[in-house]
């Protein structure tokens, strides 16, 4: 699965530097990491889908997720300081470049009438967010063991200086960004 990394070193570097008109290899951007987040508002009334998304998330990612705690209480949410609302896990060199072939590839083309990704998503310095609705989409995910469809948050954080620089790297790198 190093596809997406020798496709980086070998197709978007060179693009990119001749775009940009960059001096070095070092000032082109790259994905810095990925961040992968569940937030889940039942977990006071069923605990259970907290392991359940955890185990989800551990399947797609290889990586054991951390819980997440809310980090002030707000009472319109039920909500206390401290409580468990969630899971995350932050993905870095290898497993990274992994995940986003599988998300690329195979994840976004089984998604129901997907016509690409919105390129309004970016957040002003460089990182693309996006969300997915369902964690069905990944071959890791049987479908008679979900009990419940859960979506997540997934963060492309990049070394961009800009939104230009990011969405062009992120398009060398095959995400299908709407025309």
């Amino acid at each position: 699965m190093e596809k997406l990394r020798e496709q980086y070193e070998k197709e978007v570097i060179p693009a990119m530097m001749k775009k940009f008109s960059y001096k070095s290899i070092m000032e082109v951007p790259r994905i810095d990491k990925i961040v992968i987040n569940i937030g889940l508002g039942d977990v006071k009334d069923n605990p259970k889908s907290l392991e359940n998304a955890m185990n989800d998330l551990a399947q797609i990612t290889g990586q054991r997720p951390i819980i997440t705690k809310a980090r002030k209480s707000i009472a319109a949410f039920k909500l206390r300081e401290g409580v468990n609302i969630g899971c995350k896990v932050t993905l870095r060199r290898g497993k990274m470049y992994d995940f986003a072939y599988k998300l690329i590839n195979v994840a976004l083309p089984r998604v129901r009438d997907f016509r690409g990704l919105s390129a309004n998503s970016f957040d002003g310095r460089g990182n693309y967010s996006m969300g997915v609705k369902e964690q069905l989409i990944f071959p890791e995910i049987e479908y008679d063991k979900v009990d419940k469809l859960r979506g997540m948050d997934i963060i492309f954080v990049t070394t961009a200086k800009t939104d230009e620089e990011a969405k062009e790297l992120l398009t060398l790198l095959g995400m299908p960004f709407k025309a």
